[in-house]
């Protein structure tokens, strides 16, 4: 009986020497499996990225938010390395290195060589369904921007600007509509009407007189990329890029809501016509502009002010604006002749 029981201790006792490191090989197992679900999801929004597309559903949407990448990368890292996945670990680098090099700014930022001409403050605002009207008028009033470009400016909304601020603003060029569809651009500059782009929302263009100076000014306020409707999405983008490819070799400003940040393949095909984004040209080539509820902690860049090769920014200030999910976007720009 004696015996036994010895035997039965020491069979319990070898079991148990043999528990951790059972545990450990199973804890590096789970802890590289988690590793890899996280960099393959990472991996495919860098790779679309890497390979200039869109892709379709999700990948656009969280191409938005590509920055923010870095934390299941990161954390993949973490894991692998606790498990001894040496492989794992190559990849997590590879992922957060090239991360490193897509947050870079995208687009040219050559300075002009001519002198300057002219001063100019635009402002842009998404003022959603026309929400944040109220709140915009004082901005305005405040900052006296030069030139207004104000996406989702319903009926309301440009009956409230043209009666609080149409003494400074006495030139302006409209798409009226509903909810999304209304746009209006405001300005102290003498206009000269000149066809829209085409959408499913409103984007009016005009001509104005800066100083003697003919600029191009053009709203941009193509659809959102929600799933279904992606194709979309890029077909409108497309059609900035071919008015940009259009008119980029005179002074031009295209702004508004793109609803796409320079991560994604449709909006940097607009500024591979040569536009130049103001907002990099100042230094804030990553100050979120959407959505204002958790800008500037985070969110993603989609409100932009897109300049042609004769203007030069030396101020960019993204303002929060109750009522919306936008931040409007301030920027102070000098027209500089060409050579």
């Amino acid at each position: 009986m004696s015996s036994t029981r010895t035997s039965w201790d020491a069979s319990r006792s070898s079991a148990s020497s043999a528990d951790p490191p059972r545990r450990r090989w199973h804890g590096r197992r789970v802890a590289a499996w988690c590793a890899g679900a996280l960099l393959t999801g990472a991996s495919v929004i860098v790779g679309c990225r890497a390979g200039d597309t869109d892709a379709i559903t999700p990948v656009p949407q969280l191409l938005a938010f590509l920055p923010w990448l870095v934390v299941p990368a990161g954390v993949g890292l973490s894991l692998a390395l606790l498990a001894r996945w040496w492989t794992g670990v190559a990849w997590a680098v590879a992922v957060l290195g090239l991360l490193a090099w897509f947050v870079g700014p995208y687009g040219p930022s050559e300075e002009p060589a001519g002198p300057a001409v002219a001063g100019l403050r635009v402002l842009t605002s998404n003022v959603e369904f026309g929400w944040a009207t109220d709140a915009l008028i004082p901005v305005i009033r405040r900052e006296r921007p030069d030139i207004v470009f104000v996406e989702e400016c319903e009926y309301t909304c440009q009956a409230a600007l043209r009666r609080e601020v149409g003494a400074r603003y006495p030139y302006r060029q409209a798409v009226p509509g509903d909810t999304s569809v209304g746009s209006i651009v405001l300005s102290r500059f003498p206009l000269t009407s000149a066809a829209v782009v085409p959408g499913r929302m409103g984007m009016p263009g005009a001509v104005a007189d800066v100083d003697g100076h003919a600029v191009r000014l053009q709203l941009a306020h193509p659809k959102p990329p929600l799933p279904r409707q992606v194709t979309l999405w890029k077909r409108e983008l497309g059609r900035l890029r071919d008015f940009a490819a259009r008119y980029s070799g005179s002074p031009l400003i295209l702004a508004g809501d793109f609803n796409a940040s320079q991560d994604h393949a449709a909006f940097r095909r607009i500024l591979d016509t040569g536009l130049r984004d103001a907002a990099r040209l100042a230094g804030d080539d990553r100050a979120p502009s959407w959505p204002s509820r958790t800008a500037p902690a985070f969110g993603a860049q989609i409100d932009h002010v897109l300049v042609s090769k004769e203007f030069a920014a030396s101020r960019a200030r993204f303002l929060h604006l109750d009522g919306t999910d936008h931040r409007a976007l301030l920027v102070n720009l000098t027209l500089h002749q060409e050579r």
